[in-house]
């Protein structure tokens, strides 16, 4: 598991810009199955077997958002979850979305078994 969950999202209060290609590539190579989507969003699809996992999940998701003051955006389907962060602040990417998708996955991990 990525040392990244053992970091704490930062409140980004703007001013600051957003991380480079090359920065934002050095921390996705630490999550598993995340992409970046339009040099700016950090992107999952996870899969579930029904709604209930899907939605159970999706709440856990929020959990994690609230305790860390970084709120990603959650799309819930019948079996499936797509997370996408980013830091609204710099509309990019900060190391806060990158730590905030490694302590996603570990909850993933840690409540089911799988994605």
């Amino acid at each position: 598991m990525s040392d990244l969950t053992q970091r704490t999202c930062e409140p980004c209060r703007g001013g600051v810009a957003p991380l480079s290609p090359d920065e934002a590539a050095t921390y996705l190579s630490q999550l598993d199955g995340w992409s970046i989507l339009d040099d700016d969003h950090l992107v999952k699809d996870y899969a579930f077997a029904d709604f209930a996992t899907a939605l159970a999940f999706a709440n856990r998701v929020g959990a994690i958002a609230e305790r860390e003051g970084h709120h990603p955006d959650v799309h819930l389907a019948w079996g499936r979850v797509r997370i996408e962060t980013w830091t609204h602040k710099i509309d990019g990417l900060s190391p806060s979305d990158f730590i905030l998708a490694a302590k996603i996955d570990a909850e993933a991990v840690s409540n089911s078994g799988n994605p």
